[in-house]
């Protein structure tokens, strides 16, 4: 039996934005995201955002970080706010890198 070709990256993120599979994006499916987004950040759901709303990740992020309560944060405390990344997923038919094998 055949194998169905792998969606391209655009095919699967246009897939993932064309909600009601027409092969068209309306403004409010582009759209969509972002007021998710907003409505996460909207705590008192006043459809606005104060500052407080819209900074809350990033105080609870520096909060987290000032391990000795400093109100400041020195490079080791700075170093964990770094973004997390994810490592690239690898297809299972790809052999690992001399790297990737080196550390498992």
């Amino acid at each position: 039996m055949p194998e169905a070709a792998p969606k391209s990256r655009e095919e699967r993120r246009f897939n993932r934005y064309d909600k009601d599979r027409d092969d068209r994006i309306t403004r409010d499916e582009y759209l969509a995201s972002r007021r998710k987004a907003f409505a996460r950040l909207d705590a008192n759901g006043d459809g606005r955002l104060s500052f407080d709303e819209w900074a809350a990740k990033t105080t609870t992020k520096f909060a987290g970080a000032d391990k000795d309560r400093s109100a400041t944060l020195d490079r080791t405390e700075f170093a964990t706010t770094a973004p997390k990344r994810k490592p690239p997923r690898r297809r299972a038919d790809c052999p690992p890198t001399p790297r990737e094998a080196e550390e498992s």
